[in-house]
């Protein structure tokens, strides 16, 4: 028979045991959940031809990789296995495996490919070509160009609309729309904006494009139904000289009540109401900010600062720059994987 002390030493060895089991299953639990919120910044360092590898939710330098020739845009392909990153001065487009971040391939870009943009079908990739007056149009399966469609001079920006009806490119001495119909790869119609237009952004719903002009100092609303600017707002800061106010890079919100616009050497990203198409705060981050990124949770936005040599992390509930982390010489591009 086993004694009653016996038998309260196993009560307790067995209850200890579950203990230990229950905490064990909550501690890894836990760490699912914030892998499962955590985000990856990869980062295009123009100066350094590298890539720098962030986490997004610590703000902590992983990594640096280096890439080809004065690296500039860059995004993931659908399934983010993928990145894509256009090495400015090799003419090409480097494709690097998420997982080992090894450059795997290269795409035939053109000359001096900077932005470009992925179509919602995963298959075609469309590059501006700033030296040639063409954005060329790549089909990622078989690696090849198979459109080269002439727009205005020094084609900069290129957007996508989230449901592929519509691709659209700015021409910065044109100060030029083209709205390309990806069905025949074409141009329909060009919309005439402020000086030096350069990132090119459509709303969740695709119904509006927002288009940033440099020297203009100003962001136009466009309606993609008539193609016509509807509204525009002029970015003013007191305290900073106009020519310094250098509006480039545009990212909305899903929400499509907000857009974030990088003013470049004023060093601000400007809050704009999308309905009143006014100007609700002006947050200052790093020196020259270029383009902006969502953590996936819309809990982040992140910003590349290119003379500052940084990346500014802002809340976007509280509209407040938490934070800046160093990551290389003169960031440009980002894009985030979750």
């Amino acid at each position: 028979m086993i004694a009653q002390n016996q038998v309260a030493a196993l009560i307790t060895k067995t209850h200890i045991v579950k203990t230990m089991k229950i905490r064990f299953l909550l501690t890894f639990l836990a760490l699912v959940t914030t892998a499962s919120v955590a985000d990856t910044l990869y980062i295009t360092l123009e100066k350094d031809n590298a890539l720098a590898v962030v986490d997004g939710e610590t703000g902590t330098l992983l990594q640096t990789v280096t890439l080809g020739q004065r690296p500039r845009g860059i995004s993931l392909n659908n399934d983010q296995t993928l990145l894509y990153v256009a090495a400015s001065d090799d003419d090409t487009i480097q494709i690097i495996d998420v997982a080992t971040l090894k450059v795997v391939g290269n795409l035939p870009s053109g000359e001096d490919p900077e932005t470009f943009r992925i179509h919602p079908n995963g298959q075609w990739l469309y590059v501006s070509n700033e030296d040639d007056n063409l954005v060329s149009v790549l089909d990622l399966m078989n690696k090849s160009v198979i459109k080269q469609i002439a727009v205005g001079v020094e084609p900069e920006g290129i957007a996508v609309s989230g449901d592929g009806k519509w691709v659209v490119n700015t021409s910065e001495t044109s100060n030029m729309v083209h709205w390309i119909d990806p069905v025949d790869q074409s141009i329909k119609a060009n919309t005439l904006v402020d000086p030096r237009p350069r990132a090119a952004e459509f709303s969740a719903n695709s119904d509006v494009l927002y288009v940033s002009s440099e020297i203009g100092g100003s962001l136009s609303r466009i309606n993609v139904a008539s193609k016509q600017v509807d509204a525009k707002v002029h970015f003013t800061i007191p305290g900073v000289e106009k020519a310094l106010i250098q509006p480039v890079g545009v990212l909305a919100h899903p929400n499509n009540k907000l857009l974030f616009v990088a003013l470049g050497p004023a060093n601000r990203v400007a809050v704009v109401d999308t309905q009143t198409m006014t100007v609700k705060k002006y947050l200052l981050v790093g020196q020259r900010v270029w383009n902006l990124a969502f953590s996936p949770d819309l809990k982040r936005l992140y910003t590349t600062n290119g003379v500052s040599n940084d990346i500014s992390i802002i809340d976007i509930d509280d509209l407040k720059v938490t934070k800046s982390i160093r990551v290389g010489h003169y960031p440009w591009g980002i894009a985030v994987k979750k």
